[in-house]
């Protein structure tokens, strides 16, 4: 994909193709950029993105404390179906998600996107805080409140910066599962095309001459460069919080 987004139109289209390019050019690069409506279905995968991310974020930990730190009757079920929500195929709830977005008069917004997401990674989100949660003492809390913390206080001075692993972790799993998401955007935006992801319209990519492969390439390598960037910048954290995640608890 990058290397063809480099690529000259005359290479790319050769009959003896090379793996790597003879000469580089930046003009697929401007091409994507200039095109209409990159930047504003750029911001609408940005919005989506962020928003499933922080409302599974808030809502997991919620979710995950409760589970790990409160015995109450109906937890080990309540887990259970979190586990069997997670083992769903996301194909199987392509048309119900459609005939309740329709019936609710939800089609042709992002926030419905940003809802749809929300419940495809709140499962694993809460899956994996509650096992980084558990593998914290209480013990830290319990001193905090001895020294005069509330409970929520000790939560947030003493739990929270330890589940800073966790969290990154999480979130990178949300943004990419969000960011790269394409059958639900494609399906729930329908008549508003100015709502459209970045996915929907590089599957659209194309001009009167058919399919402008070197375009197509590079707005598809600036697609995955904040993810590339993202998980770069947090892999050491993100590695962390995954295996503690995996293992403890």
């Amino acid at each position: 994909m990058v290397l063809t987004a480099f690529r000259p139109t005359r290479d790319i289209q050769s009959e003896t193709p090379g793996f790597l390019p003879v000469s580089v050019t930046l003009e697929h690069f401007e091409h994507a950029v200039a095109a209409d409506g990159f930047w504003t279905f750029w911001g609408n995968s940005l919005l989506v993105t962020a928003g499933c991310v922080l409302l599974a974020l808030v809502v997991a930990l919620a979710a995950a404390f409760a589970v790990a730190r409160m015995r109450w009757r109906g937890r080990r079920a309540f887990l259970l179906m979190v586990f069997v929500a997670q083992m769903a195929p996301w194909e199987a709830l392509l048309i119900p998600m459609y005939v309740i977005a329709r019936d609710a008069g939800l089609l042709d917004r992002l926030v419905t996107l940003s809802l749809v997401y929300f419940m495809i990674t709140l499962p694993f989100t809460v899956v994996t805080l509650r096992s980084f949660l558990a593998s914290v003492p209480a013990e830290l809390e319990e001193a905090a409140q001895v020294d005069g913390c509330t409970r929520a206080a000790a939560f947030r001075r003493v739990t929270l910066p330890l589940l800073a692993p966790g969290l990154l972790a999480t979130s990178l799993f949300g943004f990419i599962t969000a960011w790269n998401e394409f059958a639900f955007a494609n399906m729930l935006i329908i008549k508003n095309q100015d709502d459209r992801t970045l996915p929907v319209w590089l599957s659209s990519f194309s001009n009167v001459f058919g399919t402008d492969w070197g375009a197509t390439m590079a707005a598809s390598t600036l697609f995955a460069l904040p993810v590339l960037v993202l998980f770069l910048v947090l892999q050491g954290r993100v590695a962390a919080g995954m295996t503690g995640g995996a293992v403890k608890g």
